[in-house]
């Protein structure tokens, strides 16, 4: 069948054969969010008719694969458990990155575990994108944001028992990877009880000159959610624990050898009268250790162990006012991290070089959602209050003295910060006809500095998951980033084509950015410099700064039915990124990049060739050394069988001519096992088959 368009919304199946995007919003606000379903099978909402997205091309062990394909955004490979999602420029702790709604700390100072780290695609529903910025009511985020939220046999309309699942297995020639998981689970109309679980494990990638070197993958989770339906309110509990073995991240100086992670959330929702109330109270735990010589070749040993808790709460009331529906919120949060860095081989040369920190964040907001009269308009306001703080750094007998003093002086500062941020918010949309939409968002957002940004005494490649080669040192006093960002665009959708151009803007005051450490690079002449000559001739020393910077480009999709049982898909990026207090580009920003399909759609199957070309890069950073790269084009063919009820089978083949092709955003190999030579950009995968088997019901 033909690709089905919503009925009464802007938002459209998402224009990228082998997705589709839905909206999942509130009825008042149908502009906002693009949604991905992962599995394949339809959902039911207020604002979708007969949905019935076709599987996923299995690209990757790693949604950011999926979100990569939708418009605005791309993925930072530093791993294939560590990708990042990259939306119109920003990645890393800069987006507000949720899953199931929760917000936790990366464990590591490199982010080897963003955010959806713990998500994997066996166990996810759905991928929500904001459009644009993140509302107030999801938390602190300098732009945009993405909720992955994970499946659930849900209550049931009956009291008697009902079993139900939703469990899939794939696996990938290119790397001999499997993947296998899904949910299963018993729900009546005023209880359910849910088991998931799910293991992915993979060797390294091979592409046409060889293997790359140290990007093998072994990852499980397992875990259970519940939920009570009672004359009190609904209360839900889930828990999940992750279990990440040995995993490579050859952008990095070392490589993940486990990520042992507890996730805990409790919720409770009610109406009283007109008023609904939500609240729910989460925790998460890491343990992390990684090494330089388990997965690569080492002079040196070396071997870090880092651990991070984040403890949350949030209460929210929802109620009619002001001709619409006002959300009132309170939400908080408290990350504890730690850092140590030991040789193995001696173990009195140990550092504690993030030691014992704490930032506490305090947070109320305040969101509106109504007609204002010539627009419909969602309005917020929030105001967060930051506490950091830091312990003593600690070290074994067996260091040298240059470390020592540098700890030292470490000790003696404040070791401390408070920042107070606001954000505001106005994403507006007036229906102009039945078939277009007009979009309008001005936004000032936020982002305190990060604890290793504020606190990084020693000179480490830790850079939060930039990959750039060089050595970072933190700053104290430094500001908080402030966007102020303006966009519009539209949605026009007919029966027979649609398309979704934007085009944006965003002016960020005190950006955040590595900076040379004094007027003088090159020459070693501190002892801050002295250490960081010791991670080779190539690395900077740079320090974190407030810079100024600027963002802006267009993106969209856009799509139409052809004469037969054929349909035409394209999704359409660019953005560029300048700072605006000296003549350079920002590190890390995406090439311009086309995705085009056309698919063949029979009643139960459909076929998809599809074209990936993106351009060169070489607007980059001279600030952090950053290599231009050249473009490429490259061709997959995948197809889609509904073999029957709840029974789903896809299948493909990737990069069809096995192009060799070099990623702007996958940073360069530091494995020197690998036949990828040590400093150069990393390449994509080869030519690679995937298969993948769905069941739900």
């Amino acid at each position: 069948m033909k690709r089905t368009l919503l009925a009464g919304a802007g938002l459209i199946a998402l224009a990228l054969p082998g997705l589709a995007a839905h909206a999942q919003t509130d009825d008042t606000a149908p502009a906002l969010q693009d949604v991905i379903i992962v599995t394949g099978q339809p959902l039911t909402t207020s604002t979708d008719t007969a949905i019935a997205p076709e599987a996923a091309p299995l690209t990757g062990m790693d949604i950011t694969h999926l979100t990569a394909r939708t418009p605005g955004a791309a993925r930072i490979g530093n791993g294939e458990l560590s990708g990042q999602v990259q939306y119109r420029g920003l990645f890393g702790e800069r987006m507000n990155l949720r899953l199931d709604g929760q917000r936790i700390a990366s464990g590591g100072p490199n982010l080897m575990d963003p955010a959806f780290h713990y998500a994997p695609t066996p166990l996810i529903a759905s991928v929500v994108i904001d459009r644009g910025v993140s509302p107030v009511s999801t938390g602190p985020g300098l732009g945009g944001g993405v909720n992955a939220v994970f499946k659930k046999v849900d209550f049931s309309s009956s009291a008697t028992p009902t079993l139900g699942y939703d469990a899939s297995l794939g696996a990938r020639s290119v790397n001999d990877s499997y993947a296998a998981g899904g949910v299963i689970g018993v729900s009546t109309d005023t209880w359910r009880a849910n088991l998931l679980a799910s293991f992915e494990e993979g060797v390294d990638t091979e592409y046409k000159d060889g293997t790359i070197g140290g990007t093998e993958f072994e990852r499980g989770v397992y875990g259970l959610s519940t939920g009570l339906r009672t004359d009190l309110g609904t209360f839900t509990l889930e828990g999940r624990r992750q279990n990440t073995g040995y995993s490579g991240n050859p952008p990095y100086g070392m490589d993940i050898r486990f990520m042992d992670t507890d996730f805990a959330r409790a919720g409770y929702e009610n109406e009283f009268g007109d008023v609904r109330v939500k609240a729910s109270a989460s925790y998460a735990d890491v343990s992390h250790a990684m090494n330089n010589f388990d997965l690569r070749p080492s002079m040196m040993k070396r071997e870090a162990f880092a651990y991070a808790t984040t403890k949350a709460a949030d209460l929210s009331a929802t109620f009619p006012a002001l001709g619409g529906s006002l959300q009132l919120g309170l939400d908080g949060a408290s990350e504890h991290h730690n850092v140590y860095v030991v040789d193995p081989d001696n173990l009195d040369n140990y550092m504690g070089s993030l030691p014992d920190i704490t930032i506490d964040r305090y947070g109320g907001f305040a969101e509106w959602i109504g007609d204002l009269g010539y627009f419909e308009g969602e309005l917020g306001l929030r105001i967060d209050q930051y506490d950091a703080k830091a312990g003593e750094a600690v070290m074994g007998s067996a260091v040298m003295m240059g470390p020592v003093s540098l700890a030292n002086a470490f000790n003696a500062s404040p070791r401390d910060g408070d920042d107070t941020t606001v954000d505001a918010s106005a994403r507006l949309w007036r229906s102009l006809s039945d078939d277009l939409t007009w979009r309008v968002t001005l936004a000032r957002k936020t982002r305190a500095p990060s604890y290793l940004e504020r606190f990084q005494w020693l000179p480490s490649g830790s850079s939060a998951g930039l990959a750039d080669g060089n050595i970072y040192l933190g700053d104290q006093t430094l500001k908080p980033e402030v966007a102020w960002i303006a966009e519009t665009g539209f949605d026009y959708v007919t029966p027979k084509a649609y398309i979704r151009p934007t085009v944006y803007i965003r002016q960020i005051d005190n950006f955040i950015q590595g900076t040379p450490f004094d007027d003088t690079p090159r020459v070693t002449d501190t002892p801050e410099e002295m250490i960081a000559s010791m991670h080779g001739a190539a690395a900077l020393l740079l320090r974190f700064s407030n810079t100024e910077a600027r963002l802006y480009g267009f993106d969209l999709d856009a799509g139409m039915d052809l004469p037969g049982p054929l349909r035409a898909d394209a999704v359409i990026s660019y953005v560029r990124g300048e700072r605006r207090d000296i003549d350079d580009n920002l590190y890390r920003i995406a090439p311009p990049s086309l995705t085009a399909g056309l698919t063949w759609e029979g009643s139960v199957w459909s076929a998809t060739f599809e074209t990936r070309a993106v351009a060169e890069q070489d607007d980059v950073s001279a600030t952090n050394m950053e290599q231009a790269t050249p473009g490429y084009v490259t061709f997959s063919l995948y197809g889609d069988w509904q073999v029957k009820d709840g029974v789903r089978l896809s299948a493909g083949v990737a990069n069809l001519l096995d192009q060799v092709t070099r990623d702007h955003l996958s940073g360069y190999n530091r494995n020197a096992d690998s036949d990828v030579t040590v400093g150069a950009r990393l390449p994509g995968a080869g030519r690679g088959a995937f298969i993948r088997l769905s069941f739900v019901g």
